[in-house]
């Protein structure tokens, strides 16, 4: 059951993995293509927060959003094939910081074709996330083995 439970996290993490490599690959000098991507979201994801919680959101160099974008998904997905909290914890992160920025399907009307495309990878990002939260879960439901003390051995006189 135990390589089992490693072959899934191995594809599962794969996911990620290959992202990342992908995006560091294309990364050059101002981003690469994923930072062109972004921009244009980030800044309506921006205004669309600000205008609903009046918080402004900081400037932030697209560069930059995406080279943590690749650590996260590159370091969480290593993490987690190891069956790490921890890297269960970065790609959570990394999901939920990137769904709502990327597959931004409430700004478009639900007769279009990018309503349809967008909501649909939005909900397999949230089933990647709700898969995350349930290794997250069963990572901390199962008693951890405890070191067994070793009985003292009887002294000889």
């Amino acid at each position: 059951m135990a390589f089992v439970s490693f072959v899934g996290r191995v594809l599962f993490a794969s996911v990620f993995i290959l992202s990342a490599w992908q995006e560091f690959n294309e990364f050059g000098i101002d981003g690469g293509p994923a930072a062109r991507a972004l921009g244009p979201k980030f800044n309506v994801f921006s205004k669309h927060v600000s205008s609903h919680t009046g918080l402004q959101v900081p400037a932030i160099e697209m560069k930059h959003l995406v080279a943590a974008a690749i650590a996260l998904k590159g370091v969480g997905g290593l993490l987690f094939i190891f069956g790490s909290s921890l890297g269960a914890y970065l790609l959570l992160l990394h999901q939920l910081i990137a769904a709502p920025i990327l597959y931004d399907f409430y700004n478009y009307d639900p007769e279009k074709k990018e309503f349809v495309q967008l909501f649909t990878k939005f909900t397999q990002s949230l089933a990647l996330l709700g898969a995350l939260f349930f290794f997250i879960g069963m990572k901390n439901s199962m008693p951890r083995r405890q070191l067994k003390k070793k009985a003292p051995k009887p002294k000889t006189m």
